[in-house]
């Protein structure tokens, strides 16, 4: 059988690995340039592994192999070498948040680090080079798909007997054309995350960072909004992330340079109703809003007391920023942001500073937009030959439940 797959990442990863011994010829499309443009997930990421039943996806994915996914990622690393951590082991701790309101997330944590994740994925890709029946791609774009004949053709006049598409949330565009042709794919398509990067000094979460390396939590505010944490990068860096039309903030952790920062996002979960069918668009455009606000190329900063107040930052004083000052501009996210999502990320941190004190320092950094989509939630029962793995599915939120994503789809075709 002659298979597509459409993207080179987390879930292409997956199901490469559990089919490349078969004698079905594979052909990934990859619209970077290159292996050394190419990113695990997403456009950046730090190599944070977790295994964990409560988080990642919806996908029923067994402990057992999550954990032989986040082996198979550190051995393909030169040194071994990562940062361990499980979160809400201690039960004093565990109750203390809880008794807050607010609820702690199980997990066991890996981290790579950005710098260590670049070789990881030259040595997945070396590997696969190694088989006669993988083929590369690199700087192909592909900008649609059909079902025609019992065969998926792609937008290059290709034609293949199954098409795996793991574009991940960065490949919109494609899934935006694909559904437009075959709207009945669409399972649920109602959800983000809008939200901010918070950046506060390593001293203030020191305990919570050595005891568990990422604290993860999810808190009901005070409008109803369901918010969470995420994405904590100890000792981390803050960067931004360019998508076609926009920019966003993000953070991220290296193995081997730190800094005296730890930085963390901080989102609420917005659930719209129908009509309401664009959720990808509804976020595009508050982070448009937030660019036209901050210049090109840029994301706003502003104290949480300034965040707080809805007042203008005009200088940081005591904590410094990690993003570097080229790329943000000292404004006010609440020109941007809808209110009721102000008021939820006010009220959290007011409330965390109950079992962290000084989480809501008046100096603490606030970056805004962090948005992160839920793709829309695709069928992959409608066409035969058709399935969407990994985040662009609407499955999957994670490195580990994108990879196990494409291995289960792999192993469902194997067995068939």
């Amino acid at each position: 059988m002659r298979i597509a797959i459409i993207g080179f990442g987390a879930a292409a990863i997956g199901f490469i690995e559990k089919i490349k011994t078969s004698n079905h010829e594979i052909h990934v499309f990859e619209k970077s340039k290159d292996i050394y443009s190419t990113s695990i997930s997403g456009i950046r990421a730090d190599g944070k592994l977790f295994v964990s039943s409560g988080m990642g996806g919806n996908l029923d994915v067994n402990l057992d192999l999550q954990k032989e996914l986040v082996d198979y990622y550190i051995n393909k690393t030169s040194e071994k070498t990562f940062e361990r951590g499980s979160s809400f082991t201690n039960i004093d701790r565990y109750k203390e948040f809880y008794s807050n309101g607010f609820m702690p997330i199980l997990s066991e944590f890996y981290h790579l680090g950005t710098d260590q994740l670049k070789e990881v994925l030259y040595n997945i890709f070396a590997d696969f080079k190694t088989y006669k029946n993988i083929h590369f791609h690199f700087n192909s774009n592909i900008t649609d798909i059909k079902s025609e004949n019992n065969k998926i053709l792609l937008s290059n006049e290709d034609s293949f007997d199954h098409v795996v598409v793991s574009v991940g949330r960065s490949g919109h565009r494609l899934i935006k054309s694909i559904i437009k042709k075959y709207p009945d794919l669409i399972l649920d398509n109602t959800k983000v995350d809008l939200g901010i990067r918070y950046e506060v000094p390593d001293h203030i979460v020191n305990e919570l960072n050595k005891e568990m390396y990422e604290f993860k939590v999810k808190y009901k505010s005070k409008t109803g909004y369901m918010v969470r944490t995420f994405c904590n990068n100890p000792s981390g860096y803050v960067v931004t992330e360019h998508y076609d039309d926009f920019v966003t903030v993000n953070g991220h952790a290296k193995l081997n340079e730190k800094s005296s920062n730890t930085n963390f996002a901080i989102l609420t979960t917005v659930s719209l109703t129908e009509p309401f069918n664009d959720p990808i668009g509804y976020g595009s455009h508050i982070a448009q809003l937030s660019n036209l606000l901050a210049g090109e190329g840029k994301v706003i900063l502003q104290t949480y007391n300034n965040f707080k107040k809805s007042h203008r930052t005009k200088k940081t004083y005591r904590v410094l920023p990690t993003l570097d000052e080229s790329k943000f501009i000292l404004g006010d996210i609440n020109l941007a942001f809808p209110r009721r999502i102000i008021e939820s990320i006010v009220d959290f941190i007011e409330n965390l500073n109950k079992v962290i004190p000084g989480i809501s320092g008046k100096d603490n950094l606030v970056y805004a937009p962090e948005i992160k989509f839920y793709s829309n939630k695709l069928s992959n029962e409608k066409f035969h030959n058709l399935q969407f793995a990994g985040d662009c599915s609407g499955e999957t939120r994670s490195i580990i439940y994108a990879t196990a994503h494409g291995w289960l789809i792999a192993e469902n075709i194997l067995k068939k």
